[in-house]
C-alpha cells in the first residue's frame, strides 16, 4: 500500500481504506487461530509445574551426595599421599639397598682381581675384570662407592683402579699372545685371545690377532722354486690366497663367537693389507722376469705393422724361417696369457670366498664346541675354500673392502694390459695360420676343410681360459673383439675363397684351368664349412653355458652377465648363414638352374598326354616320365648330395624344388589331355613328388606341388562339371584363380 502523504484522491483513498480493512481480517483470523491453539501450551505448562516439587527433592539429594563424595575423596587423597609417600621411601631404601650390593659387587671385584693378577691366574682375573666393568659407571664413580670401595691396599677411587688393572692385563695378556704365537702354540694362543674381549680390549686383541696371522701368511711363502718356471707364481700366489682363506675359514667361527659378528672383517682386512704388498712385489717380479712390457710392445707394434686384412694373409705363404718364428711366438703368447689367466683366476676364487664368508647377511658357521675351548689352529690344508654360502654378496663393508684393496687394481691392470691384447693377438694368429694351413679332409663326412675344426678348438680353449679369469668386465670386452675377428678374419675369408674359386679360373694358367667338377667340390666344402661352423657355434655356447668354470669363478649375480655375453656369440650364426645362404644361391644359378629347363624338356620329350585306350596302356607300362625325371635329376644332383652337409643338401634341394615347379606348370598349361590323358598326368605327378619326397626332407611336399595337384583335379573334372561352382564348393584352399583354373579346365579334349 502507497504512503498516506500520496494520496491525492477520494479514490486512491477509497482503495487505500479497503486494503487496510483486508490487512485488519486477516490479523484478526489469525489471532482467533493463534487462540484457538493454547490449550496444548496451558497442559504443558501445568504438567510442568507438576514437576516442580519433584526436582526440589532431586536436587537435595544431589547435594547430599555432593557432599559425600567431596567428604571421601578428601581422604582418599589424605591416604593415597601416605601410600605415595611410603611408595617412595621403599623404592628408595630399594635403590639404596641395590647400590650398596653393586658397591660390595664392585669392591669385591677388584679386590678379586688385584688377588687373581697377584697369582697370576688370568682367566680368574678376566672374570673377575669382566665382573668389575659390569657394574654402571654411575655407581662405580659415584661418591659413595668412591667413599667406601677404597681400601690400604687398593686406595685409588674404583674407577681408576679398575682402569689400571685393565690396563696391567693388556700388557700382560698382550705379552702372553705374543710368546704364544711366536712358538705356535695353539692351545695358548687360543686361550689368551679369547680373554681380551672380557677384560674390554676387543679392538686390541683384534689388533694382535691379525698380526698373528699376518705373520702366518708371511711363513708360507714358497721358497726355492725356480721363477722361470711357468707354474712358480700361480703356486705363490695360490700358496698365499689358500692360506689367508684357510685362516678366515677355521677361525671367523672362534672370532665371531668370542667378538661378535662380523669381527673378522677387521682380520681380514689385515690380512688384504699384507696380501696387497706381497702381491704387488710379486707382480712386479713376474713383469720384470717375462720382460712382459717389451714383448707385448713388440708383438703389437709389428701386428699394427704388418696389418694386412685376414683374407689377404690366408693366401700369403710364410717363408720356413717365418713360419719358425710365427709358432714360437705363438707358443711363448700361449704360455704368457695361460700364466695370466691363472693368476687373475686365483684372484677371482679368492674374492668370491671372501666376499661370499664375510657378507653380513651370510649364514654363519657354527663355532666348535670342544670341551676344553676353542683353539685357534695351524692351517689345514684338507680345508674346501670354495665351500662357500650360495648367494649374491650384498654390498656392504667386505665389498668395499675388496673393491679397495690393491690387488684388486693390480689384477685389473694384468687383464687390461697384457691378457686383453695378448689373448685377441693369439686367436687372430691362430685363425689367420688356420686359414693358411688349410686342407680338404676328404675322409670326413661330409667333405669339409680342417679350418673350422682348427678355429672353433682354438676359440673354446680361448673363452673357457678367459671364463677362468672371473672377470665380468673382461669377458665383455674380449667377447666383443672375438665376435669381430670371426666375423671379419674367419668368416669373411671363407667368404673371400668362395669369390677366388671361380675368378681364379679366368684367364690361363701355366698349370691349366681347374675343371668344372673340382670348381664346384671346392666351393661346396666352403659352403660345408659355413655350416659346420654355425653347428660348432651353436655347440661351443651351449657347452660354456653348461661348464662348471663360470659357477666355480664368478658372483650368483654376475653369472646373467656372464651368460648374456655368451649367448651374443650366436649372433655370428646369422653372419655365417647368410654368407651360406648367398654362396647357395651362386652356385645353385651357376649349376642347376640352367638345366632344370632342360630337364623338363628332356621328361616330356615326345610326350602327349591325348590317349586312348592302347595309348594309355603304353604309357603305363613305359612309365617314361618317372624314370626319366629320376635319371635326369641323379644326374643333376648326385654331385651335391655326396658333398654337401645334410642342412646344405636339404636347402639346396629346396632350391631346386622351388625352381621346378614353375617350369613345370607352365609346360602342362600348354599340352592338350584327353581323359585318360588326364589319369595319366596325375600318376606322373605323384610318382615325381613321391620319389622327390624320398630324397631329402624340404619342406612340405604338398604345399610346394599344391598348384600342380590342383591342375591335376580340375583335368579330372567330368565334362559336364561346371568349372565355376566346382570352384566355390568343393572346400579346396586353391592356389590357382578361377581365371586360371577355367584356362586349365579348357585344355580338356572331348
Amino acid at each position: 500500500m502507497p504512503p498516506a502523504s500520496t494520496l491525492r484522491t477520494t479514490a486512491e483513498l477509497t482503495a487505500a481504506m479497503g486494503a487496510l480493512q483486508s490487512a485488519e481480517a486477516e490479523v484478526t483470523a489469525s489471532l482467533t487461530t493463534l487462540l484457538a491453539t493454547t490449550e496444548p501450551i496451558d497442559s504443558a505448562l501445568q504438567r510442568l509445574n507438576g514437576l516442580t516439587d519433584t526436582l526440589g527433592n532431586m536436587q537435595q539429594d544431589a547435594t547430599t551426595l555432593h557432599t559425600n563424595v567431596e567428604r571421601t575423596a578428601k581422604t582418599a587423597d589424605r591416604v593415597g599421599g601416605r601410600v605415595r609417600t611410603l611408595d617412595e621411601e621403599m623404592r628408595r631404601v630399594r635403590e639404596a639397598s641395590e647400590r650398596v650390593a653393586l658397591v660390595m659387587e664392585l669392591q669385591s671385584s677388584l679386590q678379586e682381581l688385584h688377588t687373581a693378577i697377584e697369582a697370576q691366574e688370568w682367566e680368574a682375573a678376566a672374570r673377575y675384570c669382566a665382573r668389575a666393568m659390569a657394574i654402571p659407571e654411575h655407581v662405580a664413580k659415584g661418591p659413595f662407592a668412591e667413599s667406601v670401595v677404597p681400601t690400604s691396599l687398593l686406595p685409588l677411587p674404583p674407577s681408576q683402579t679398575l682402569q689400571e688393572a685393565r690396563t696391567a692385563l693388556l700388557k700382560i695378556f698382550s705379552k702372553q699372545f705374543e710368546i704364544a704365537s711366536a712358538a705356535r702354540d695353539s692351545a695358548n694362543t687360543s686361550r689368551v685371545f679369547k680373554l681380551f674381549p672380557e677384560i674390554g680390549w676387543e679392538t686390541e686383541g683384534l689388533e694382535l690377532y691379525a698380526s698373528f696371522v699376518v705373520d702366518l701368511i708371511r711363513a708360507r711363502a714358497p721358497a726355492g722354486v725356480k721363477t722361470s718356471s711357468p707354474m712358480y707364481y700361480i703356486a705363490m700366489v695360490t700358496g698365499l690366497f689358500e692360506s689367508i682363506a684357510v685362516i678366515v675359514d677355521q677361525h671367523q667361527p672362534i672370532v665371531d663367537k668370542y667378538y661378535g659378528e662380523g669381527k673378522m672383517l677387521l682380520v681380514a682386512q689385515r690380512l688384504m693389507n699384507e696380501c696387497d704388498r706381497v702381491i704387488k712385489g710379486w707382480v712386479e717380479g713376474w713383469e720384470e722376469e717375462r720382460d712382459i712390457k717389451r714383448k707385448t710392445f713388440e708383438l703389437l707394434a709389428f701386428q699394427r705393422a704388418s696389418h694386412v686384412s685376414g683374407a689377404q694373409k690366408a693366401t700369403i705363404q710364410l717363408t720356413a724361417a717365418e713360419s719358425e718364428e710365427e709358432a714360437s711366438n705363438a707358443k711363448e703368447v700361449d704360455k704368457i696369457i695361460s700364466e695370466i689367466a691363472g693368476l687373475v683366476g686365483r684372484w677371482g676364487l679368492f674374492r668370491r670366498f671372501l666376499l661370499e664368508r664375510l657378507k653380513a647377511n651370510g649364514e654363519i658357521p657354527s663355532p666348535p664346541s670342544q670341551k676344553d675351548g676353542d683353539e685357534l689352529s695351524t692351517i689345514d690344508p684338507n680345508i674346501n675354500t670354495e665351500d662357500t654360502v650360495d648367494e649374491t654378496a650384498g654390498d656392504g663393508p667386505e665389498v668395499a673392502m675388496v673393491h679397495a684393496a690393491a690387488s684388486t687394481g693390480i689384477f685389473s691392470k694384468l687383464t687390461e694390459e697384457y691378457y686383453e691384447p695378448l689373448e685377441l693377438w693369439h686367436l687372430r694368429n691362430s685363425v689367420e695360420k688356420a686359414h693358411r694351413l688349410s686342407t680338404i679332409d676328404r675322409g670326413s663326412i661330409p667333405v669339409t676343410t680342417t679350418t673350422p675344426d682348427d678355429v672353433f678348438f682354438i676359440l673354446q680353449t680361448a673363452l673357457s681360459r678367459l671364463l677362468s679369469t672371473a672377470s665380468l668386465p673382461n669377458v665383455e670386452k674380449t667377447i666383443a673383439t672375438v665376435r669381430h675377428i670371426l666375423e671379419k678374419d674367419y668368416a669373411a675369408v671363407i667368404r673371400r675363397k668362395m669369390d677366388d674359386v671361380y675368378r681364379s679360373s679366368t684367364g690361363s694358367a701355366v698349370g691349366g684351368q681347374k675343371n668344372e667338377k673340382a670348381q664346384q667340390e671346392t666351393f661346396i666344402t666352403l659352403l660345408n664349412d659355413l655350416d659346420v661352423s654355425s653347428s660348432h657355434m651353436e655347440r661351443l655356447v651351449k657347452d660354456l653355458h653348461s661348464s662348471p668354470i663360470i659357477e666355480q669363478h664368478f658372483l650368483q649375480w654376475e653369472m646373467d652377465g656372464v651368460h648374456e655375453q655368451l649367448e651374443g656369440l650366436l649372433k655370428l650364426i646369422p653372419t655365417f648363414r647368410a654368407m651360406l645362404k648367398s654362396g647357395l644361391e651362386e652356385l645353385f644359378n651357376q649349376i642347376i638352374r640352367p638345366r632344370l629347363r632342360a630337364i623338363l624338356q628332356d621328361v616330356y620329350k615326345d610326350q602327349t598326354y591325348l590317349l586312348d585306350d592302347d595309348s594309355y596302356a603304353a604309357a603305363e607300362s613305359n612309365d617314361l616320365v618317372r624314370k626319366r625325371f629320376i635319371k635326369s635329376w641323379e644326374a643333376l644332383m648326385s654331385g651335391p648330395k655326396g658333398t654337401f652337409t645334410e642342412t646344405n643338401y636339404r636347402t639346396f634341394f629346396g632350391m631346386a624344388i622351388d625352381t621346378l615347379v614353375k617350369p613345370w606348370e607352365k609346360m602342362l598349361s600348354i599340352m592338350k589331355y584327353s581323359e585318360l590323358g588326364a589319369v595319366r598326368l596325375d600318376r606322373d605327378i605323384r610318382a615325381v613328388v613321391g620319389y622327390l619326397s624320398s630324397q631329402a626332407v624340404f619342406g612340405n611336399a604338398r604345399e610346394k606341388f599344391q598348384r600342380l595337384f590342383q591342375i591335376s583335379t580340375l583335368l579330372n573334372l567330368d565334362t559336364d562339371e561346371d568349372i565355376e561352382d566346382f570352384y566355390n564348393s568343393s572346400g579346396i584352399a586353391w592356389k590357382l584363380s578361377l581365371k586360371e583354373s577355367k584356362s586349365i579346365a579348357a585344355l580338356r579334349q572331348s
